[in-house]
């Protein structure tokens, strides 16, 4: 019987050639953690603004 092929990656080098538009690894992560910063950034500017214009 033949072992059941999983649809997972071992590592970060067997998803380099599977990525969207040619993107490599270093590309998927840079992008990440700029998209990450901006939205993190957004998530407390939306808090600050909220708690500056809270009333009372």
């Amino acid at each position: 019987m033949p072992t059941p092929v999983l649809l997972a990656y071992a590592t970060a080098g067997d998803a380099a050639n599977g990525l969207l538009n040619g993107w490599s690894i270093d590309d998927l992560q840079r992008w990440a953690l700029i998209y990450l910063g901006i939205s993190s950034l957004a998530f407390i500017v939306v808090w600050v603004v909220g708690y500056v214009r809270r009333p009372g």
